[in-house]
């Protein structure tokens, strides 16, 4: 599939405030922005360690350690890398900030200005 050179792909939650405050930095950065929202469009464990590989982080690295559900179904327990992409798959809104890919560089965005690293 080719793809535009300044095409940006965005992983983020439409239901959290500041993904859609970095969702506007993204639109500011790139014409070219493919918007992925993880809570409809499921993420395939390849897709992920593809994505993790990218941002050079650990799948609990992404996660939420402080929501609900990461107490009650994931902490405490002993997970191997497998099981923790699993969970990226089963629980994506456990991502504690959105996702921002452009020409094979990443950026976990936790800020909204984190994006403009990607320019």
């Amino acid at each position: 599939m080719k793809m535009h050179p300044n095409e940006l792909f965005f992983y983020y939650n439409p239901s959290h405030s500041v993904d859609k405050q970095v969702r506007a930095f993204a639109h500011s950065i790139s014409n070219h922005v493919n918007e992925i929202n993880i809570d409809k469009e499921r993420i395939t464990t390849t897709g992920w360690r593809s994505i993790l590989d990218l941002l050079k982080l650990r799948p609990k690295d992404l996660l939420n350690r402080a929501h609900p559900d990461y107490q009650n179904h994931i902490a405490g327990k002993n997970w191997d890398d497998e099981s923790w992409l699993q969970i990226l798959v089963k629980y994506p809104h456990l991502i504690k900030a959105p996702i921002a890919i452009k020409r094979n560089k990443a950026v976990l965005c936790t800020t909204p200005n984190a994006i403009l690293q990607l320019n």
